[in-house]
């Protein structure tokens, strides 16, 4: 289980998590929604240990976030750690070498159903080919925890419906916790198990998806536009 315990950041004097709380259910497919500078990137960075909070805890399985916790940990914004002159083949056999739970048939199904291209070099992507690079990296790894921001950014209609795919047979056959912060929300929607409802540095509204409409009588998006976001 990922735990937020009174989470403080500051950028700038000007507080980004403002004494956030929240727990994120395992073997969950968690949207965390809100609107930009709601603190979303902010959370998701502290929790995998690259930005440390001025205040408050953050625990993965009951310990801090470490070079040991982020072994269970796959982060999207992976790519943005190698070098651009890297091949998309040079980064796979990076981490590859660097995570034992790198899935390389999954990979090379990913190359080929994304339709990239192994040998163009990282600084020559498209945007759309470098998001799809990017969940290439992130989804190959049979992480207990699966961490998306804005995954669906750059991408066609074709490509989000096999993104999503891959996502769900990985839920089923991994049990994976999965959270994905995005803007695509009706998207999404339909494979959503848990709702964060994130504004202004605080959780607005968490629980289960369904059991929130329905007890509110509203859609996810009603639920959204009630919380101004």
């Amino acid at each position: 289980m990922i735990e937020v315990n009174d989470a403080v950041k500051f950028y700038e004097h000007k507080p980004v998590l403002n004494g956030i709380s929240l727990k994120i259910r395992p073997c969950s497919i968690t949207g965390l929604l809100g609107a930009n500078r709601s603190g979303k990137s902010t959370l998701m960075k502290a929790i995998t240990g690259l930005i440390r909070l001025d205040r408050g805890e953050i625990l993965i399985d009951g310990n801090p976030p470490s070079p040991k916790t982020n072994r269970s940990i796959a982060y999207l914004p992976e790519l943005e750690t190698l070098y651009p002159w890297m091949s998309i083949a040079n980064a796979m056999s990076y981490l590859k070498d660097f995570y034992a739970d790198w899935d390389e048939k999954k990979a090379i199904d990913l190359l080929q159903s994304f339709e990239l291209q192994p040998d163009i070099r990282l600084r020559a992507l498209s945007k759309g080919e470098l998001a799809k690079a990017k969940l290439l990296l992130a989804l190959s790894r049979r992480a207990r925890y699966l961490l998306l921001d804005e995954p669906l950014s750059g991408i066609d209609l074709h490509s989000r419906q096999q993104i999503l795919q891959s996502l769900i047979d990985d839920f089923i056959d991994e049990e994976q916790t999965i959270v994905i912060a995005t803007h695509e929300i009706e998207v999404v929607e339909p494979y959503l198990d848990e709702l964060l409802l994130v504004r202004q540095g605080q959780l607005a509204v968490q629980g289960n998806l369904e059991e929130l409409k329905e007890s509110r009588g509203q859609t996810l998006t009603e639920i959204i536009m009630e919380m101004h976001l």
